[in-house]
Formats: C-alpha cells, structure tokens, sequence
C-alpha cells in the first residue's frame, strides 16, 4: 500500500481506483494505537502499511463495532465485521498474525455509504 495524503470513497464501491473490491469488503481500516501495542508486544517497527489497510485511523475503537456507522472526513462507513489477518502478515514480523488475531486488532472491514473525500487529519466519529 502507497501512503497518500487524500483519497475518494465512492458510496457502494470503496476506494477510488482501488482493486480487488467487493460488494461487502469495501474499504479497510486500521487502528494505528493498535498497530503500534502490537509492534511494542513483538519489539519490532513495521511500518503499518504492512497490514495493506486502506486507512490508518487514530483516536477510535474499531473492536466489536460490526454495524455500526463511522463517520471519517466527508463520508460515512458502515462497519461490516472483522478482518482476519493472514500468514503474509509474519513475512512483515514474526508473530504480528497472531498478535492481530484477538479482540479485532487486525482491523475491519466497512462499506462506503456516503462518499467523500478522506483527508489525512480529518475528523473521525461514530455515529
């Protein structure tokens, strides 16, 4: 996943340009606070673009919110469920699938509601 500053989320497709899309697995989401506790339990520094998220957010719980609505910038996510880290994920550190496994801390995955554009920054809350 390449950083980027901005991007468009498009109401019932995802991200703007982005592959692999599906009706249900729109856009993915990551807890940087997370990402952070699990990189501290494993003493290690990957760069949390690793997780191939598509937004990094900081400040919220995403743990058990399947449902529910997150506002992020100008659009509006509904959370769909948990995401499930995969075995690529110990290419990046050994130990981070497992130390993402438990309590959501891999991330969730959303549907896009109402699109918008995404600014690094933007306010983010729950509905």
């Amino acid at each position: 996943m390449d950083p980027v500053s901005e991007a468009t989320l498009v109401a019932g497709q995802g991200v703007s340009g982005s592959v692999g899309r599906s009706s249900r697995r729109q856009i993915t989401l990551l807890e940087r606070e997370v990402w952070e506790h699990c990189m501290r339990e494993l003493e290690a520094s990957a760069d949390p673009r690793h997780r191939r998220a598509n937004v990094l957010v900081s400040g919220v719980r995403l743990a058990h919110t399947r449902g529910r609505v997150l506002r992020v910038g100008e659009a509006k996510l509904t959370i769909g469920g948990e995401l499930t880290p995969c075995e690529r994920m110990d290419e990046v550190t050994p130990g981070l699938q497992a130390a993402l496994r438990p309590d959501w801390r891999g991330g969730v995955f959303a549907q896009v509601v109402t699109g918008g554009i995404v600014r690094v920054g933007d306010s983010i809350e729950w509905e």
